[in-house]
């Protein structure tokens, strides 16, 4: 049994959504003691001046302004750093992640807390977290030359420390609706 389960749904559809129910049924299989869902389909804030100066302003000297601005993104994190597995459904559009997905990854790639600059180069603090990813897509293989979904989420994530990555290939969902 898994502690912790951050369970992120990224696709915008729902009732019909091949990643929401492959990625349920993963929470379901690992059966944990605790899951946070979060469901990215109704936006997630655009990284904005005042979000960006405040992640560089010590936390004592930020205005209002920017402690509101930050608001979500500590909620994000906060959420990501108690989980011990993330399970992440998402959609594949246009060759990639869908933009509010993006938009998370943004919100949580922060230097000084979810990664470090170090003398030796960047390193991820979020080390010893396991993620798996149901990924789908209406047409477009995983690993192919035309998926930039997987390295680009092997590559953010591991940015972070996380490594432990594992993506379960749901393609030609579009296809094999139409078979049916």
């Amino acid at each position: 049994m898994t502690h912790s389960v951050l369970h992120i749904n990224a696709s915008a559809r729902h009732q019909d959504s091949v990643s929401r129910k492959l990625s349920a049924q993963i929470v379901q299989h690992l059966n944990p003691a605790e899951t946070v869902e979060r469901d990215l389909a109704h936006g997630v804030p655009l990284l904005d001046e005042v979000w960006t100066q405040a992640t560089f302003t010590p936390p004592n000297d930020r205005t209002v302004a920017q402690a509101q601005a930050l608001a979500y993104s500590d909620t994000l994190v906060a959420e990501l750093l108690a989980a011990d597995t993330i399970v992440i459904g998402s959609a594949m559009y246009n060759f990639n992640i869908p933009a509010s997905f993006k938009a998370w990854i943004d919100q949580v790639m922060r230097a000084g807390v979810t990664f470090a600059y170090t003398e030796n180069g960047p390193k991820g603090m979020l080390e010893g977290k396991k993620v798996i990813v149901a990924l789908a897509s209406g047409g477009t293989p995983i690993g192919s030359e035309f998926d930039f979904a997987t390295p680009y989420l092997k590559f953010a994530l591991g940015f972070m420390g996380i490594t432990d990555v594992t993506v379960l290939d749901s393609d030609g969902t579009t296809a094999l609706t139409k078979a049916a």
